[in-house]
């Protein structure tokens, strides 16, 4: 794969380290690169992408910003041991489930903010509602130390109008609808993108600004099909790959 250096590359502005970076952290995601293995020195890099060393230095410091490689004196650069959460998305979509009994008595959410407010328009359509208020809720949770995700859910204020309440005591969403009676509920659809991070988001995943975030917009229902829960999540991606499981499985 040969990326445009600086001074060639088109219009679109976006900067060959930064592509450089993103491939290298796929790999490193995917495991191609392991906890251990050292990282191709800086000539190699700048030779594989077709870029000049000051370009190929550059994409090495950012994953060293993101802490994903680290330098030995006299050994070379190695790929750090950050584990990697895969959360799986199927039927009954619970993070509890991908974080497994140790991570998740580790882990924890945390309400950022809340109100009561009148939904937009693309909330209203997938909550069903045709007027009335929502409540909205940005969260975030961690997993031990680690930052992984930023969520923002809206529910329908009629029917669920203390549940940023219930969500600050528990800092779970199954465990806070449990609370209001509600004992299971299914996943409806989910969509997956990926972008950068914005300055809000890098800041509370603690990652680099402009580092990739993959954000899922999902809607949840009670087991009959009525709108529950309409909610954007971004996960840090360098922490996180999401496991789509086929239709209807549990």
């Amino acid at each position: 794969m040969t990326i445009p250096d600086p001074a060639t590359r088109s219009s679109s502005g976006y900067s060959a380290w930064r592509l450089i970076t993103e491939e290298l952290r796929g790999e490193i995601s995917d495991s191609r690169l392991r906890p251990g293995d050292r990282l191709p020195t800086e000539r190699s890099i700048a030779e594989r992408y077709g870029v000049n060393r000051h370009t190929a230095r550059q994409a090495i410091a950012a994953l060293a910003e993101d802490g994903l490689i680290e330098s030995r004196r006299g050994s070379g650069t190695f790929i750090t041991g950050e584990s990697v959460l895969v959360h799986r998305i199927g039927l009954r979509t619970r993070m509890v489930r991908s974080l497994g009994d140790e991570e998740s008595a580790r882990s924890s959410g945390r309400v950022l903010d809340s109100a009561i407010e009148a939904a937009p328009e693309e909330v209203a359509r997938r909550l069903g509602l045709t007027d009335g208020e929502v409540v909205r809720i940005e969260s975030t949770r961690s997993a031990g130390d680690q930052p992984i995700s930023v969520g923002t859910h809206w529910f329908a204020a009629d029917r669920l109008p203390d549940i940023a309440d219930s969500l600050r005591r528990t800092g779970s969403i199954t465990a806070a609808l449990r609370a209001h009676g509600i004992d299971d509920y299914l996943r409806a659809s989910t969509v997956v993108g990926a972008r950068h991070a914005t300055a809000t988001e890098a800041e509370l995943l603690a990652i680099r600004p402009g580092a990739i975030v993959l954000v899922a917009e999902a809607l949840d229902t009670l087991p009959d099909g009525t709108p529950l829960q309409y909610l954007v999540t971004r996960f840090a991606a360098q922490r996180v790959r999401l496991d789509i499981e086929p239709p209807h499985a549990d």
